[in-house]
């Protein structure tokens, strides 16, 4: 594109065409120099195409296109731009139309202008340009209508005609029938079709105001208003710029997936049909909005949040874009009826050919309406910086922790995290913070709709907060709802679990855990389970253990998703032990999933003299206890850095993990884990890191790594 532009831009501009029709507001540009820049430019790439290609001191060796691509691109790219120009020169009425080269010097430099200001798709600029380029040899409306017309030609109907095929595709045919096109294009099209509902419905507003904001088409009005009377008109255009205005606001909520959205937006989208009929039988506009609507009809299950809209975060680029479009009509209504003198009667003069005071109303309207759900926005209760948890915050966890299959819900009873509950309180999610992390721990805890619903109330919290959501040690469950939020999947390691049902020490496979565990039998060792109820008479037998590992270890109790030695905690489970005749040797917490689901440990330490197998014995018998009791797995946890990648076209997060797990003994024994767990033969899957990427990436490690660790200084210092 920007080739093409260059080529056929610095032609038109610097030879074609001498200049562009004085302007007061583009006094300064002169249209010649530009041109010779913009072949400047291009010249200077091809050179630098030609150098890159000939060297042989670039490291790693950059394969740039030829000359002779290069020149094919030009080709396909001002062929696009000519038949873009074409489409709205077509539309520009023919007695005050320029040239089509001086129209085409406009227009690239309309372009150039767009692209340059950032504005999404140049919304608003390039109109603007194009107004007070040609705004004296046009007439604004018929310029307005053209522009408006070559918009929806050009950018709406090629994608909601992408658009419709795809709810076609799924509706109809239905991807149940096609596993391996679904697998392959579900990922695309779920983050796809919300973010391109949104756009469209943030351009079915901006349609709808722009048309309040200009005439209707000539002769139209007349033969409406034979069929309705005068007041229905007048209601049908104020309520048409007021749908627009709700427009723009439901877009963002179509982008967030918020459900309250999508059946609003598709309401108002038919309302706004009909009142584009009522209005001034502008029948293209009402084809436009029906279209929009039967391109979001059948994807109602992308929409799927039970949030509240008003409670929705509009981000500074979102706030510009409506500002943008409601300056925009505005703009076009000061055009459009530049030649009627302003007096205070307007606003109250209502007639057939009253159209100046129809589009003043409607645009006050909107604005009013906008105004209205800004002040509810900043009327709502600020939020405040949540709390450790309080004991009745961990009294209404406990009901749901002990409903979850998964045994990481335990987590929470340990009251070193925070909790955020989802509105009908049957899930909650725990975190963290460091710096500018807020850290959850996990995935959501609870019913699978409440959750998915709590994952983005979290990034809703932390978007108030201005701090970076981030999702530590999740699994497979709700992956699909991390990159709906715009996050990063970072593989962490693999989760290593054992499937007891099918877990028989009596054979070849496991032959060292058996030996281990008639080796200390002999020995007069035992196991134990100790139930929860009599833990607390265990306690100082406990503490000893810990405080002689943490020596031997010479290191300290970590927090966050490490275990800590803390009485009150521990004498919520039961406590495995390994005994000989006069002592404790070893112990660790156990903790159930509901259902008999899952199994698992938490804390686990032992005497610096413990025999060796020690913790072979413990878990080997804790398994085959677990097998007897009906539990389906056991959880050993994640095997940190395990799986990744460290092939040449991995994800450099991948490779530089692999060299830390091969090389990085010296600090932890990542290892010497994997192969502890692999002993009892687990099935392994992955753990995962969402955040946000990019630079925020080694921010978002050093934070996680720091709330373990107990702050900065405890993470170079055991």
């Amino acid at each position: 594109f920007w080739v093409a532009l260059a080529a056929l831009g610095g032609l038109v501009l610097s030879l074609l065409v001498p200049g562009v029709a004085p302007s007061p507001y583009l006094h300064f540009i002169s249209t010649r120099a530009l041109g010779v820049s913009l072949l400047v430019a291009l010249a200077a790439y091809l050179v630098a195409l030609t150098a890159l290609r000939r060297s042989t001191r670039v490291h790693p060796p950059i394969e740039p296109p030829s000359v002779t691509m290069t020149f094919a691109q030009i080709g396909i790219g001002t062929t696009d731009l000519l038949l873009m120009g074409s489409v709205l020169y077509v539309l520009l009425p023919a007695a005050s139309a320029p040239s089509y080269p001086e129209f085409l010097a406009v227009f690239l430099l309309a372009l150039i202008l767009g692209i340059v200001s950032q504005v999404p798709g140049g919304l608003g600029v390039f109109e603007g340009s194009l107004l007070a380029m040609l705004g004296a040899r046009i007439p604004p409306p018929e310029l307005a209508a053209a522009l408006l017309m070559f918009r929806a030609i050009y950018y709406l109907l090629p994608l909601i005609a992408a658009i419709v095929l795809i709810a076609v595709r799924e509706g109809v045919h239905g991807l149940d029938r096609a596993p391996l096109l679904r697998s392959r294009l579900g990922a695309w099209v779920r983050e796809l079709v919300p973010q391109a509902l949104a756009i469209t419905t943030l351009v079915g507003g901006a349609v709808l105001l722009f048309s309040g904001a200009t005439p209707s088409t000539r002769g139209r009005l007349s033969w409406l208003h034979h069929v309705l009377p005068l007041p229905v008109i007048e209601t049908s255009h104020f309520l048409g710029s007021l749908v627009g205005a709700a427009l723009l606001v439901l877009a963002r909520g179509l982008q967030r997936r918020l459900d309250a959205a999508y059946g609003l937006s598709l309401a108002l989208l038919l309302a706004g049909a009909l009142l584009s009929i009522a209005k001034g039988f502008d029948y293209e506009e009402a084809i436009l909005l029906a279209l929009m609507a039967a391109a979001l009809a059948p994807c109602r299950r992308y929409f799927y949040r039970e949030a509240s809209l008003l409670g929705d975060r509009f981000t500074v680029e979102w706030i510009a874009t409506i500002l943008v479009v409601m300056i925009g009509s505005a703009w076009l209504a000061t055009f459009a009826f530049k030649h009627v003198e302003y007096s205070h009667e307007l606003w109250w003069a209502f007639a057939l050919r009253a159209e100046a005071p129809r589009s003043m109303r409607a645009i006050v309207g909107a604005i009013a309406l906008l105004v209205i759900v800004a002040i509810a926005r900043l009327l709502r209760p600020a939020v405040r910086r949540a709390p450790r948890p309080l004991p009745a915050d961990i009294e209404r966890a406990r009901p749901i922790v002990e409903r979850s299959p998964n045994t990481h819900a335990y987590l929470a009873l340990r009251g070193d995290k925070s909790l955020l509950f989802s509105e009908r309180g049957n899930a909650f999610l725990m975190y963290g913070r460091a710096a500018q992390s807020w850290i959850a721990l996990g995935d959501p805890v609870g019913p699978p709709d409440e959750a998915r619903e709590l994952a983005w109330q979290f990034r809703d919290l932390c978007d108030r907060h201005g701090a970076r959501a981030v999702f530590f040690e999740v699994g497979l469950a709700y992956l699909d709802v991390y990159l709906d939020l715009n996050l990063q999947l970072h593989k962490l390691g693999e989760e290593a679990r054992v499937d007891l049902r099918t877990f028989d020490i009596h054979g070849a496979r496991h032959r060292d855990l058996r030996q281990a565990s008639s080796r200390l039998a002999r020995k007069g060792y035992r196991f134990e389970l100790v139930s929860n109820e009599n833990t607390a008479g265990l306690v100082p037998a406990l503490a000893e253990i810990s405080e002689a590992w943490l020596t031997q270890k010479a290191t300290r109790e970590k927090g966050f998703s490490n275990a800590s030695f803390e009485p009150r905690y521990l004498s919520q489970f039961p406590i495995a032990l390994v005994r000989d005749n006069t002592k404790v040797i070893a112990f660790a917490n156990v903790l159930r999933g509901a259902a008999h689901t899952e199994l698992s440990v938490d804390l686990m330490r032992h005497r610096p003299d413990a025999p060796n197998g020690t913790m072979d014995f413990l878990f080997t018998e804790l398994l085959m206890w677990g097998k007897a009791q009906g539990y389906s797995w056991f959880n050993f946890g994640m095997a940190p850095l395990s799986g990744l990648a460290e092939r040449g076209g991995a994800p450099l997060w991948h490779r530089a993990g692999a060299l830390i797990y091969q090389h990085g003994e010296h600090f932890y024994n990542f290892q010497g884990l994997r192969r502890f767990k692999g002993k009892f033969d687990p099935q392994w899957s992955p753990r995962y890191l969402a955040c946000a990427g990019g630079i925020a990436l080694p921010y978002v490690l050093l934070d996680v790594a720091s709330l373990i660790a107990g702050g900065v200084k405890g993470i170079v210092a055991k």
